[in-house]
């Protein structure tokens, strides 16, 4: 059904004239000239064909006809209120819906999360696997993704964009070894795999030489079962937190953004 044409601006500052009975103090209130007032309640006069307001001796005095549609008007003014707390709600909930390669939850993101949980305990995550996952489509807040910068998103690198060479012997491939300006990412893999995690595995089991981001490594560094010191080397990707400007803009994605960043 086709909505009628509202002029929701002029029926705000009816609205307020009404409570004020004072075309002044509704001017104060809504932070403009009492001469921009009455402009608008004449042309919403115009529109409606009634006439709102009668000056008397005592002042303003609204009309039957402003008085017949004011209390439906105040209720509809809640309904909008209502309506922008429930689209606002999102950003103040505790659960964070995140998409994220499997291999880097495992690797680096979940011991994170946990730590941002220790100091938000009302902090939920569902976590959904894959860097290509659709914002809306998954209800997503967050995304990580192994990019070369957040496109038409927006986005923060997680660290600088790293990659560490583990292995010895021909080339273990992965579909997110590409793009570097070096020939060897255009050459054939003596063995494919189809993540970095896989990448990382097949190489300390000694099937070959692969290129793997540091930031996968970083967990393993720390928990001294691997050396990566004095081994990183820049690259043109990284792992990028990106949203929707949206969403980035929303407190609890700015908080669980600040925490993953420093």
């Amino acid at each position: 059904m086709k909505r009628t044409h509202l002029p929701l601006n002029a029926l705000r500052v009816f609205d307020a004239a009404a409570r004020h009975l004072s075309f002044t103090r509704a001017a104060d209130e809504l932070a403009v000239t009492p001469a921009a007032v009455g402009q608008q309640i004449r042309a919403l006069e115009d529109v409606l064909g009634v006439v709102l307001f009668r000056r008397t001796s005592k002042g303003l005095e609204l009309t039957d006809e402003a008085q017949s549609g004011l209390g439906a008007l105040r209720t509809g003014f809640l309904h909008f209120e209502e309506a922008v707390q429930a689209m606002q709600a999102g950003q103040f909930s505790h659960v964070y819906t995140l998409a994220a390669p499997r291999e880097f939850v495992a690797a680096w993101l979940a011991p994170r999360l946990a730590a941002f949980r220790a100091d938000n305990p009302q902090a939920r995550f569902v976590i959904v696997d894959g860097e290509a996952t659709d914002f809306t489509e998954a209800n997503l807040d967050l995304a990580v993704r192994w990019t070369e910068g957040p496109g038409d998103l927006e986005g923060v690198p997680l660290r600088p964009p790293e990659r560490v060479t583990l292995g010895e012997g021909e080339r273990i491939g992965w579909p997110g070894d590409g793009g570097e300006d070096d020939g060897e990412a255009h050459a054939a893999p003596a063995v494919m795999v189809s993540d970095a995690g896989q990448a990382v595995a097949a190489a300390l089991a000694g099937m070959g030489r692969a290129r793997v981001p540091a930031l996968l490594l970083a967990g393993m560094a720390e928990a001294g079962s691997i050396d990566i010191a004095g081994r990183t080397e820049p690259c043109r990707r990284g792992y990028w937190l990106v949203a929707p400007r949206p969403q980035w803009r929303q407190k609890k994605v700015q908080a669980l953004v600040a925490a993953l960043t420093r």
